[in-house]
């Protein structure tokens, strides 16, 4: 893999690193409003649903939870993002007449959609892949790389390239004004099925067939008990009986925050393994959990409270926030595979209860496979700084986190993939900088010389 940069200034702030404060000054406004009540949950009632493009596709991990903080405190109404282009390709397609508004069927004139003046856009990350072959210079899809063999990658080097887009919500434009019936319609598209809820009782039946069947990645356990907690050595979670919860939301709010616990084991995403009870990783896991669940509660219709024992970390994750810029990188990085693994296998559960198939066990041979807990897109701790990129098509949906920029000077950096991938599997992550061709060579070399001089002696 390479390293690619342009036009980068050390000197001034880089798009990467003025998205991430925008983030971390809302994420820390987030946590102070529910430091001074901690029983506030994390999305209000008046919060928005799961964030999505005009053509309906959806933003996940971090990009969602942002998102979805922006719009809450913009107080936006839909959950409908654009960018610059996608107005032009999307919404205003019709050829411009004379007075430079658009036809319609009718021959009417029809004011174009634009964004209102005045109005801030958000940033959100994509990290794209270029694969070229060595001896070819051809280019093939980032999806049929990973599909290769060990031995046929070794043909093939990797440049990957962080972007930061600028998006705006519909509510900066003056779609609704101008056309109101597709507005109408995005507002339709945009409703939340609430999970049941008949007097007292509050059933999400996609979650309670993942329990009654043990369809999760490990076993879920209701029992007659005071406490909620993921079992690290036993590989299971421990809940007690929906009846013992003060209403049905808090029952599943708990579950989806062990169930982003179980996500961390060592055999799956490896956050657990430096772990200790009351220390700042420990604090950090506890963030994740909170986050991740939050962010599935709202895509489902459910109210997330704050975590009782989560309640004693929020000046740990202020602090943290405050000292470090990177703290928010990494945990919105650990968010969005949290939480893709959960919602991946609802949407598999779900399917099969539309359908009226069985619900399976999850099983080992399912573990191997599930891309969830494999390493794509953007696994590593350091890669190239970003490029500040041109307003290209819409491409801002399901897209991942950028990783840390680095301090390094810009050029290619040819990185050793069979040795980074190898280090990914043996230890669940991987410093991009350890793994460059040049580096390895230079220590091999000081180490050949180290032994010639010791013999020398």
């Amino acid at each position: 893999m390479a390293r690619y940069s342009k036009n980068y200034n050390p000197n001034q702030p880089s798009a990467e690193d003025r998205a991430l404060d925008r983030f971390t000054e809302l994420m820390i406004e987030k946590i102070k409003s529910i430091n001074t009540d901690w029983e506030k949950p994390w999305f209000t009632e008046a919060a928005l649903t799961w964030p999505r493009n005009l053509q309906g596709r959806k933003y996940n991990g971090g990009n969602a939870l942002m998102l979805m903080l922006h719009a809450e405190k913009m107080g936006y109404k839909l959950p409908v993002w654009c960018t610059f282009n996608s107005i032009q390709s999307i919404l205003n397609t019709e050829p411009k007449g004379k007075e430079g508004k658009e036809k319609v069927a009718n021959g009417e004139p029809q004011e174009p959609v634009h964004v209102l003046k005045g109005e801030r856009s958000f940033p959100v990350f994509l990290t794209t892949f270029t694969v070229i072959n060595r001896e070819t210079s051809q280019k093939i899809p980032w999806e049929d790389y990973k599909k290769l063999t060990d031995d046929e990658k070794k043909n093939y080097t990797v440049y990957p390239k962080n972007q930061v887009f600028n998006v705006f919500n519909i509510a900066q434009t003056n779609l609704e004004q101008v056309r109101p019936d597709l507005y109408a319609k995005l507002e339709a598209q945009c409703s939340v099925d609430k999970p049941l809820s008949e007097g007292e009782v509050f059933s999400f039946l996609t979650v309670d067939a993942m329990i009654e069947n043990n369809a999760w990645v490990c076993p879920i356990l209701p029992q007659k008990q005071d406490s909620a907690y993921y079992s690290v050595k036993k590989d299971h979670i421990v809940m007690p009986l929906k009846e013992q919860f003060k209403d049905g939301e808090s029952f599943y709010g708990t579950l989806f925050h062990e169930m982003v616990h179980s996500t961390g084991a060592e055999h799956r995403l490896n956050r657990l393994k430096s772990c200790v009870f009351g220390d700042k990783d420990y604090a950090r896991e506890e963030l994740v959990a909170e986050l991740g669940s939050a962010l599935v509660c709202q895509q489902n219709g459910i109210q997330k409270n704050l975590k009782g024992d989560s309640a004693a970390y929020l000046k740990s994750w202020l602090g943290a926030l405050e000292e470090s810029p990177d703290f928010i990188r990494t945990v919105m990085s650990d968010v969005k595979r949290g939480t893709s693994a959960i919602t991946s296998r609802m949407e598999e559960v779900q399917y099969c209860i539309d359908n009226g198939l069985p619900v399976m066990p999850y099983t080992q041979e399912e573990a191997l496979i599930n891309p969830a807990f494999i390493p794509e897109e953007a696994p590593f701790k350091e890669t190239a700084k970003v490029v500040e990129p041109k307003e290209e098509p819409e491409q801002v949906a399901a897209m991942g986190v950028p990783p840390k920029k680095p301090s390094t000077g810009g050029g290619f950096r040819e990185v050793d993939v069979m040795s980074l991938f190898e280090a990914l599997n043996r230890d669940g992550e991987a410093k991009l900088s350890d793994h460059y061709k040049d580096e390895q060579q230079s220590e091999k070399e000081e180490e050949s010389v180290t032994q010639s001089r010791g013999r020398g002696r």
